[in-house]
């Protein structure tokens, strides 16, 4: 890939543009940001957390927001593309998890709502900053859209989840919790709605990220960039490793590259 043409970038958020507990940018981290939408380079979110947990930045307008780990796009206000998990699929992993004792939230556009809450399903709202939202009216919410389903679980309860289930599928990024999501959804996919609403080629894109969920998205772009903090496998997969989120890796590797340029 010819870096200089880059038209846009996506990236993650936990451990990619925030170091992990934290909520605010680095000052260089923003800095890149601005920068290459001055250079006339989109910049856009690509997340498995739901609009209401998604943070906005002072400052920073994202050219399009890929949230639930793809499953549902916005480019400003439009609504580009949405996929949520069906009605049928949503009820069996509720059984499923019941069954196995993990009580399970559940994200639709606008609400997220739990059956209850466990150590596990606690601390991973924590790294958002958010607390588990108990839902009075979890049955009702259940039969609503329902964009990804969120539990504690480790890779050995992976098969009870999905007991049964052929409409969604596990993606996780943390070891003691799951993202389930449409069986055809993923940070990919999202990707490829974004750069076809924006008329543009896999070639122009680059994407940063340093989860499990990422490697898809490294993998749709012309150049995937794994962050220094990344897992292995991330950075097996990855095109190329720039420094770690702590040592401001995104602006560090824009600089090397060119893609934007000191004052």
């Amino acid at each position: 890939m010819n870096i200089a043409k880059t038209k846009i970038v996506f990236f993650d958020i936990d451990g990619t543009l925030l170091k992990l507990g934290s909520t605010e940018l680095s000052s260089k981290t923003k800095e890149t940001l601005l920068k290459l939408q001055k250079n006339n380079i989109r910049i856009c979110i690509a997340t498995g957390r739901a609009p209401l947990t998604t943070p906005k930045f002072e400052g920073i307008d994202f050219d399009a927001i890929i949230n639930f780990n793809g499953s549902y796009c916005l480019a400003g206000d439009v609504e580009i593309y949405k996929n949520p998990i069906s009605t049928e699929t949503v009820h069996k992993i509720i059984s499923n998890a019941t069954g196995i004792g993990r009580p399970i939230a559940l994200a639709s556009i606008d609400k997220i709502g739990a059956n209850g809450c466990d150590q596990d399903l606690e601390d991973y709202f924590k790294i958002a900053h958010e607390p588990v939202p108990l839902e009075s009216r979890f049955e009702d919410l259940s039969n609503s859209e329902i964009y990804q389903i969120m539990s504690g679980g480790r890779k050995e309860e992976y098969s009870s989840l999905l007991q049964g289930v052929t409409g969604a599928e596990i993606t996780a990024w943390w070891s003691r919790a799951v993202d389930i999501i449409p069986v055809n959804g993923s940070k990919a996919r999202g990707i490829q709605k974004i750069l076809k609403y924006f008329n543009l080629k896999k070639e122009q894109a680059l994407a940063f990220g340093d989860g499990n969920n990422d490697i898809a998205m490294l993998q749709s772009v012309g150049l995937g960039i794994a962050m220094g903090n990344a897992t292995a496998e991330v950075k097996n997969m990855a095109d190329v490793v720039c420094d770690s989120v702590e040592n401001d890796g995104i602006y560090g590797f824009c600089m090397k590259y060119h893609l934007i340029n000191k004052e």
